[in-house]
């Protein structure tokens, strides 16, 4: 395949950019000197066992209308899908080489074939699993460049790993999967203290979810006014997304209250059907009320109102409790079992009290710190020393 027959790709043209795919382009040209480079970048990625593989997750994961259209379940064009299926049979041809420097290989599923059945199966796969960076990534944060840029190591965290607060997390999962069927849904405002599992419960439930094409993309309390932007960049990606604010909370004049406002549900501006706005905060009243408002008779009423229509805006609000003794041995004995620590019993009680008093209270998060203590010490043959 020569540079000209490249040059063809169009809907595929993307896949052109990258460095390996350049330097093969510029090697099947009859550059010789070109060989070093390409085998470089090859062996820089470990695609030398099987190039066809590498390619096509190119294919799979390049963001263009044919991927698009597919994840928004629409009709193809006729002129889009011969463009993409003449693209695949192009890059089909291109692979048709052989090397002793590295394995061609063959592609795996879901593009076994370079051909109009595998444009079928393709249209398939994004319809179910959306497009580009979509496929593999299931959160996302909002850069103040107003990119959403892929979390590298996102929480690992499964609903099966959270321990305590059914009836809160029950809530949460009820409008979650409202949300991803299409059903009415509601924004929601977690509160409640520090570690008792409001964040984790939401990075589990994006987990849960996934398949259900849910996507969560982070914006920083800071960034807040950008979040009309944020949600109309959104509302025409063919996915459904949570936009998460951890941490949240505002002083009564910040000028991001009435961006918030405008975002939040019960906003006809700022409505998008696959958008849902979930917030963490340690307070019920996530704007924090000056001294001088609360001794001031003649505002205080007002300013009440006011604190309340923009955390009855998230139309679900769901408290997490401070975490009592009972509870909080329940789940240490939970994670202990889960975990295989060897401790049980009065003597793990013991220990998760000891544990609770040294390190400032009872929560979920101070039980998993817990487990993961005595896991390290029990491996390493060594006393609980707490």
């Amino acid at each position: 395949m020569n540079e000209q027959t490249f040059l063809e790709l169009t809907v595929l043209s993307g896949i052109l950019q990258d460095p390996v795919v350049a330097a093969f382009r510029a090697y099947r040209n009859g550059d010789l000197s070109a060989r070093a480079g390409f085998l470089h970048e090859l062996f820089e990625r470990g695609a030398e066992n099987n190039f066809s593989e590498y390619v096509k997750e190119l294919v799979v994961h390049d963001e263009n209308a044919f991927s698009r259209a597919c994840a928004a379940g629409g009709n193809i064009s006729p002129y889009l899908k011969r463009a993409y299926i003449c693209d695949l049979a192009e890059i089909g041809r291109a692979l048709e080489f052989s090397s002793p420097d590295f394995n061609m290989g063959k592609p795996s599923a879901p593009l076994v074939n370079w051909d109009e059945k595998a444009a079928n199966l393709l249209y398939s796969f994004y319809q179910s699993s959306g497009y580009g960076k979509f496929i593999s990534s299931a959160e996302f944060c909002w850069t103040t460049e107003d990119e959403l840029i892929p979390v590298r190591s996102p929480s690992a965290l499964s609903l099966g790993d959270l321990k305590g607060y059914e009836h809160e997390k029950a809530q949460v999962y009820d409008n979650l999967e409202n949300f991803v069927r299409g059903l009415p849904y509601s924004d929601m405002l977690l509160y409640g203290d520090r570690g008792t599992g409001k964040s984790s419960t939401v990075h589990a439930m994006v987990k849960n979810f996934f398949p259900q094409k849910l996507r969560l993309v982070e914006i920083a309390k800071e960034n807040v006014g950008h979040l009309p932007k944020l949600k109309s960049y959104l509302s025409s990606i063919p996915l459904r997304f949570l936009v998460f604010i951890d941490d949240f909370s505002l002083s009564e004049h910040d000028d991001r209250i009435s961006s918030l406002k405008t975002a939040l549900q019960g906003s006809a501006e700022g409505h998008a059907d696959n958008v849902m706005i979930v917030a963490t905060s340690n307070r019920r009243h996530i704007v924090e009320e000056s001294v001088s408002a609360r001794e001031n008779s003649m505002h205080r009423e007002e300013n009440e109102q006011e604190l309340l229509s923009l955390s009855d805006r998230f139309g679900i609000t769901v408290l997490f409790s401070a975490t009592n003794k009972e509870t909080y041995l329940k789940i240490v004995r939970a994670l202990a079992s889960e975990d295989g620590v060897l401790l049980s019993g009065d003597a793990l009680d013991a220990v998760a009290e000891r544990w609770a008093l040294v390190r400032g209270g009872r929560s979920p998060r101070r039980a998993r710190q817990l487990v993961d203590y005595l896991i390290a010490r029990q491996k390493k043959e060594k006393p609980i020393e707490i």
